[in-house]
């Protein structure tokens, strides 16, 4: 999982970097991200195949934390490059996204 460093409004108007995720898996033929941010549908965000088994999707976040998992041509897996993980209640394991807040620089007029 890598992080962006520029700033996008997300759906609320406040500001947060864009978060990449990325999946290598050498023969799937469909991947997705479902959690905590999209109720848990894996059709909601699908993510992009960049080829030789890569997958990437960018997502703007309300600052927060959120809990995911991938789905792999229909399985459920969790992030291998996660940081952090918590137990689910089905006997595995979830990935933790943490997205910051970012501060707002603002200009006084003296």
């Amino acid at each position: 999982m890598r992080k962006n460093k520029s700033a996008q409004r997300n759906r609320n108007g406040s500001s947060s970097p864009p978060v990449r995720l990325q999946y290598t898996h050498p023969t799937a033929t469909a991947v997705s991200i479902a959690g905590t941010f999209n109720d848990w549908r894996p059709g909601a965000t699908p993510m992009l195949a960049m080829g030789e088994g890569r997958w990437v999707k960018e997502l703007v976040l309300p600052p927060g934390r959120y809990e995911y998992l991938f789905v792999v041509d229909g399985r459920w897996q969790p992030d291998p490059g996660s940081a952090e993980r918590v137990a689910n209640p089905f006997g595995g394991e979830n990935g933790v996204l943490v997205v910051p807040a970012v501060e707002q620089h603002r200009n006084s007029t003296s």
